[in-house]
């Protein structure tokens, strides 16, 4: 006889050290949304293209290479921050990192230094995400996780996706969409915003749980953490299949996040209406996220996360075919403006599907890991979540990068994404057993 039981919270008025967290997600998704996704990687598309360069292979070689670092690092970072009080400094450092870099493409018209300016700002963006992700630990209890991460996700959707987006918009539309000035102060923006918003989770949330040590033996002792975690980990069958399918499903969504507009505009897509389209996801992104909180009592996380996946594969579908349509027809042929005009209306479509699931996928996985491990480790658990998607990213855009510059073709690079979605699948359903029951015993 099987006991299904959904644990639903007991009152859901959120302390304050759960706001101050989940402020954090206002706070840098402008980072996501400005740097990332919309505004500068069309304008550098632009700037590399002006300088004879091909904008989306090197923002993909520029993604991997920053995330590889980032992965690298991790589990070290991970297992540090587990030390008491180490947590809350190295999440400061790496704001800091972040947000001095990020100014660094305001002042620059140069598209190498532009490119060292997001990369080593996207260290610093990434770095703070590790150890924000694992203070879910410390502000909330797991039968809480689902629903505060996803709350978060759907604030920062609100607030940095939407609010400090449209002002980003607001100036380029005052100096001229096709100015630089414009897009200089949506860069300004969103450094200052990351910035001063930062402040509650650094000033209200505590490090809850960690590990005690001498600080003589930190070194020894955190190199024996990681291979006692890692081990850990792949000794715990559900634990590390539910970490091998993130690897290759967050890989897509990271890809989609990143690759999007750089795609359309080497397609040829109208930057304006990109930019509108990208607006279109942040505002489906805010109900469906919250939507995927309430959903996962109901349903199952597990379940919810299997659901999103499925529909990122249409996504890809849909991805390729708006490329194809275009690259498969002559630019000097009449049926090449009609081509044009489908994929614009595509790319409309892709971006409602992706606000549908993105940020319910990446808050699911993040308070569903939370389950799966002890608190107490918990940067170090989150160290390894972190490299698996931080590779991942590595492998995404690269796979987008290489795939068009040996094909000639843009729409190829999209094609391969849907491969690792399906991989992914394969892996949550074969081994859902196993994840389920590792979230039991845990």
């Amino acid at each position: 006889m099987r006991l299904r039981q959904r644990i639903k919270p007991e009152g859901y008025k959120l302390t304050k050290q759960e706001r101050s967290w989940m402020f954090y997600d206002w706070a840098n998704s402008v980072y996501a949304t400005n740097i990332m996704a919309a505004i500068f990687p069309i304008y550098f598309a632009a700037v590399a293209q002006g300088a004879g360069q091909r904008g989306d292979q090197l923002w993909g070689y520029g993604t991997s290479l920053a995330t590889l670092i980032v992965a690298i690092l991790a589990p070290l970072l991970g297992a540090v921050a587990d030390f008491k009080g180490m947590k809350k400094k190295l999440l400061a450092a790496f704001i800091f990192i972040g947000t001095s870099f990020t100014l660094l493409m305001a002042i620059t018209d140069n598209w190498r230094w532009m490119l060292v300016g997001y990369v080593v700002s996207y260290i610093g963006f990434t770095g703070a995400n590790l150890f924000y992700d694992s203070f879910l630990t410390d502000v909330t209890t797991k039968d809480r996780m689902d629903r505060v991460s996803t709350s978060g996700f759907a604030l920062g959707y609100i607030g940095g996706s939407t609010i400090a987006f449209l002002i980003s918009i607001a100036f380029m539309l005052y100096f001229g969409m096709d100015k630089p000035i414009g897009v200089k102060i949506a860069v300004v923006i969103t450094s200052v915003w990351w910035a001063v918003f930062s402040i509650p989770i650094l000033l209200n949330v505590k490090q809850k749980h960690f590990v005690v040590a001498d600080k003589k033996s930190y070194i020894k002792t955190t190199f024996s953490n990681i291979a006692h975690t890692f081990l850990s980990m792949v000794g715990n069958k559900g634990l590390f299949l539910f970490v091998i399918a993130y690897f290759f499903y967050i890989d897509g969504v990271n890809t989609v996040i990143h690759m999007a507009t750089v795609y359309g505009s080497t397609i040829g897509l109208n930057t304006t209406l990109m930019i509108a389209a990208l607006l279109v996801t942040q505002i489906v992104a805010v109900p469906f996220t919250l939507l995927f909180g309430r959903l996962s009592y109901k349903v199952g996380s597990l379940r919810m996360i299997l659901a999103a996946v499925t529909l990122y594969v249409f996504i890809c579908v849909v991805g390729f075919y708006m490329g194809y349509s275009v690259e498969s027809v002559s630019s000097t042929s009449p049926d090449y403006a009609a081509a044009l005009q489908r994929s614009q209306i595509l790319f409309f479509i892709m971006a409602f599907l992706v606000g549908t699931v993105q940020g319910g996928i990446q808050a699911l996985s993040r308070s569903y890991f939370g389950k799966l491990i002890p608190p107490e480790r918990s940067n170090e658990y989150y160290g390894f979540f972190d490299i698996f998607g931080k590779f991942a990213a590595v492998l995404g855009p690269f796979l987008y990068a290489f795939v068009s510059q040996k094909t000639g073709s843009s729409a190829n690079g999209i094609a391969g994404v849907s491969v690792l979605f399906f991989i992914a699948l394969v892996i949550l359903i074969v081994g859902r057993k196993h994840i389920k029951q590792a979230a039991v015993n845990s």
